[in-house]
């Protein structure tokens, strides 16, 4: 019999022994019921019926005719209540009795009349009290039949409630334990097959399940650790420094490279707290450093680069640094489980990076000389100091002069890359009010906005902070925005210059919104990098894809940031922020 099948017996049985107990306590109150209906309707109403014959014999002494007439009544009812033996023969005698006192009243057949009468409510009483012992006789039997069944329910029902949960928590406690064992990778710990109920057909088929994950992990056993060791080998052979932290900050990989690195053999960092590695080793507190900074503010397009002493020459290892994130199927979310931290050797790029830093350095100083001395001759020519020079040449000379200022400014922007990836750019930090900044920067744009009836539309409160920045290259940067807005802007049309103290109230905010075509955003980090120029619908070839990327440096080197918000159709705003001083 299977577990199913038992428990619904159980409460079946409980059921009909509950029915039984109620349809017997039922019975037995309507034939205690009944018995009590009959002693009233029969044997109490002839006592009442016998009271009122004696009241009316007391009466019939002072009216004789009423009194008479009343006891009739109460005999004629009785006669059609007899219910009790030998009542019927008194109530015969009765009638006898009252028909000669109506022939002829005498005191003595008076007083056999009230004699007969007590004769007649006693039988009653006798009857009342032999009828309620009856009952109460009934009422003990019934109470005692009534306790057996209660108690042959009670001890059934005990007997399923002690038996029936047994048999169902039985098979899961073995289930259990042998669960915990394959947990603990003990798959010999079998479930005894004891019955052929569902707990008998789950033990057979969790035993085939252990005898298969044995084989498998027999079979598989070999091949984790052929894999294990071929990824082992694929991280020690590495030409790059590798380590994996977990997210309570402990070390849980690290190959030779990146212990080469450290200086620290692999085995004093393998699970030892990040935080206190740092406080012993400047490389690893630099890491942390990076490990530190928030997902959203590590550089995307270009990582740090860390120079370090090997073997008495400097050495780069770019540093990069990502996040594992992984699926928790029981909490049904992902979760942070740890940082790779990888230092790639770039010191054959950092050279050919210097090697052309070098050269554009010499070159754009070798240009500037020569292109200088041919702009001021340009000048000079279209000037006639040297001679008349007729309109057709003055077309041409300013055409010249047009294409050698671009050539002049080109240069000028690749001196100022050079400087910048050397370092030697001076920065003249002071404190001065943004509205002085804006104001310079505007008023030199102003020829600028003519051609195309532009208009500039500046609200910056009087109220800032002051900031700490370089008042030149500050204004260079407003001015590359403003020309870029200008260059994109449609004619009649508005720019705008706004300032604010940015959130948290150590840093102002500027901003340059223009209303131009707008810029993709595949293309809006693109525009900040060296020489980039993005599609540009009115064949715009100007540029050369520096200035951006040079006002980017300029602000970061001051302490702020510089980025764009922008949607197709809908113009783009440039922000950059400076400290407050």
């Amino acid at each position: 019999m299977n577990l199913k099948t038992k428990i619904t017996l159980a409460f079946i049985t409980m059921l009909l022994l509950l029915l039984g107990v109620s349809a017997f306590t039922l019975f037995s109150l309507n034939r205690l019921d009944r018995t009590a209906r009959n002693v009233l309707q029969d044997n109490f109403y002839s006592v009442e019926l016998g009271q009122q014959m004696l009241r009316a014999l007391d009466s019939m002494q002072a009216a004789p005719p009423a009194g008479l007439v009343r006891f009739r009544t109460a005999l004629t009812r009785e006669a059609g209540n007899v219910t009790e033996t030998g009542e019927q023969a008194v109530v015969d005698s009765l009638t006898a009795t009252l028909a000669r006192y109506e022939r002829l009243p005498q005191a003595a057949t008076a007083a056999r009349l009230r004699a007969q009468t007590y004769r007649m409510i006693d039988l009653n009483t006798q009857a009342l009290t032999r009828k309620n012992e009856a009952a109460n006789r009934t009422a003990t039997q019934q109470q005692r039949y009534v306790l057996a069944l209660l108690t042959f329910a009670l001890l059934t029902s005990l007997l399923f409630v002690l038996s029936v949960p047994e048999a169902a928590v039985s098979g899961l406690r073995k289930l259990t334990a042998s669960i915990e064992n394959a947990t603990n990778q003990d798959y010999s710990a079998s479930i005894p097959v004891e019955s052929h109920d569902e707990f008998g057909t789950v033990a057979r088929a969790f035993n085939r399940m252990l005898v298969q994950l044995q084989d498998y992990r027999t079979s598989t056993l070999a091949q984790l650790m052929a894999e294990r060791n071929r990824a082992a080998s694929i991280v020690n052979n590495l030409d790059e420094g590798l380590l994996l932290v977990d997210e309570n900050r402990r070390v849980l990989l690290v190959n030779p490279v990146a212990a080469n690195l450290l200086a620290l053999p692999a085995a004093e960092l393998l699970g030892q707290p990040a935080d206190e590695l740092a406080r012993h080793n400047d490389l690893f507190r630099e890491l942390l450093r990076h490990l530190d900074t928030p997902a959203a503010q590590r550089p995307q397009e270009a990582a740090p680069v860390l120079t370090l002493a090997q073997n008495g020459e400097e050495v780069y290892y770019r540093v990069a640094v990502n996040d594992v994130i992984s699926f928790n199927e029981a909490l049904d979310k992902m979760e942070f489980v740890g940082s790779i931290l990888t230092l790639h050797n770039v010191s054959e790029y950092k050279k050919l990076d210097q090697a052309k830093s070098n050269f554009l350095a010499t070159v754009s100083h070798e240009l500037k000389t020569p292109l200088s001395s041919i702009n001021f001759s340009l000048k000079l020519l279209q000037n006639g100091k040297v001679g008349s020079v007729n309109e057709e040449q003055q077309r041409i000379l300013a055409t010249i002069k047009q294409e050698n200022q671009r050539l002049l400014k080109l240069v000028g922007e690749l001196i100022d890359v050079s400087r910048l990836e050397s370092g030697n750019i001076q920065l003249n930090f002071q404190p001065t009010q943004v509205r002085d900044i804006v104001q310079f920067a505007a008023d030199t744009i102003q020829l600028q906005l003519q051609p195309k009836q532009l208009t500039l539309d500046i609200q910056v409160p009087a109220e800032l902070p002051a900031v700490r920045a370089d008042i030149e290259k500050t204004t260079w940067v407003l001015l590359n925005l403003l020309a870029n807005g200008i260059r994109y802007s449609p004619e009649q049309g508005q720019l705008h210059i706004r300032a604010a103290l940015a959130p948290g109230g150590q840093q102002v905010e500027v901003l340059v919104q223009d209303h131009g075509p707008g810029i993709a955003p595949q293309y809006q980090e693109k525009i900040f990098q060296r020489f980039v120029q993005i599609p540009d619908k009115t064949g715009y070839r100007g540029g050369s894809g520096l200035g951006l990327s040079i006002a980017r440096e300029f602000i970061g080197s001051q302490g702020g940031q510089l980025w764009v918000e922008s949607e197709l159709g809908s113009g783009s705003t440039f922000r950059f922020t400076l400290p407050v001083a």
